[in-house]
């Protein structure tokens, strides 16, 4: 918040800011002198107003129109904003409803559900896995012609599937085999570090003649444990932005929505609530610098650290003119109820 902002030019930008986002029109002085009980003239507010747009708090879309706040405008008045307290009953149910779901991939999908009809905007959710998960399970299912599915469940509570087509049959015996003789061997064990020990023993003479580890060999080859860490990505509610008075044209529009398919720019969006404390609720204003058509948005997410290295971000992307008191405490809350699920 800017150090020149006055008490009186604070209470000022405040009531401008809530009545814009009340009203989505710009704000005339009259409006805020009948909002304050006439402790303010029109004529003084409308000098304290002048200030303000001085200052780049608020701006002046139309030279015979009210104000609008700015971006600075925003920061300044959600900086000064408390957060409102679920009761205990409410959170116990959202970690009830979270604790239903087994995967932290399905509670990804539920988070950004639940965020979306909580707030009305855009619900993501995302977990980003550490980059060397240590493994907890592996699970091997023969499929129809010569395909195995792969289900490797690590450490920080991610389960990753992947279907791989083998150049020869391999019983389920085979399977059950090798599948044993990686949990009992490996379990806990960082799956870099397996798929060195992997490589090494397998290279060896005396493994040609081992059934259980010449089997593993088709396996391995086919890129066994190798199953990449992606973050989970779950976006909800995108279609709320066609609703919002965001001043686009179809064409904008249609390339915001570009923008939010492309999995790396919402990271990008994501990843700046990473650099904060977990738990600790970040707004950003105006997301025209990660892309022109995020101008008028902003995003208010928390980062959410879980066990086993796993980072998750919990956040909604609506409006720059969003309820942010409402919006804050929503993310906050279900944050919590995350990370304690």
């Amino acid at each position: 918040m800017g150090t020149s902002l006055t008490s009186r030019g604070q209470q000022v930008l405040h009531e401008i800011v809530e009545a814009y986002i009340a009203t989505g029109e710009p704000v005339a002085s009259r409006t805020i002198a009948r909002g304050r009980g006439n402790a303010l003239s029109a004529a003084s507010i409308r000098n304290v107003m002048q200030d303000l747009d001085d200052e780049g708090y608020l701006m002046q879309p139309h030279t015979s129109a009210g104000r609008i706040p700015t971006e600075k405008g925003f920061r300044s008045y959600v900086e000064t904003l408390g957060m409102r307290r679920l009761v205990s009953a409410e959170i116990d149910r959202l970690r009830f409803n979270l604790g239903q779901f087994p995967s932290v991939e399905q509670r990804i999908e539920f988070t950004s559900r639940m965020l979306t009809e909580r707030t009305h905007g855009v619900g993501i959710a995302a977990a980003i896995p550490r980059s060397n998960p240590a493994l907890d399970r592996l699970e091997l299912v023969a499929l129809p012609d010569n395909r195995v599915l792969m289900v490797v469940m690590t450490r920080d509570h991610q389960v990753r599937n992947r279907v791989v087509l083998l150049d020869e049959a391999v019983t389920s015996d085979d399977l059950i085999s090798i599948k044993n003789y990686v949990n009992r061997n490996f379990e806990g064990w960082a799956l870099e570090a397996v798929r060195r020990e992997l490589s090494q023993r397998l290279a060896q003479a005396e493994a040609t003649y081992d059934a259980v580890l010449s089997k593993l060999t088709l396996l391995y080859t086919k890129g066994l444990l190798d199953l990449g860490d992606a973050p989970e990505v779950h976006m909800d509610g995108a279609s709320n932005l066609v609703v919002l008075d965001l001043h686009l044209t179809k064409e904008k529009l249609r390339e915001l929505f570009r923008t939010l398919e492309e999995k790396k720019r919402v990271l990008e969006l994501l990843d700046r609530f990473l650099e904060q404390p977990g738990g600790e609720v970040g707004v950003h204003v105006g997301l025209g610098e990660v892309h022109p058509s995020m101008q008028g948005l902003s995003m208010i997410g928390v980062p959410v650290r879980l066990e086993g290295g796993l980072s998750a971000v919990i956040a909604v992307l609506g409006p720059i003119r969003m309820d942010y008191a409402r919006v804050m405490s929503t993310v906050r809350h279900i944050g919590q109820a995350f990370s304690e699920a």
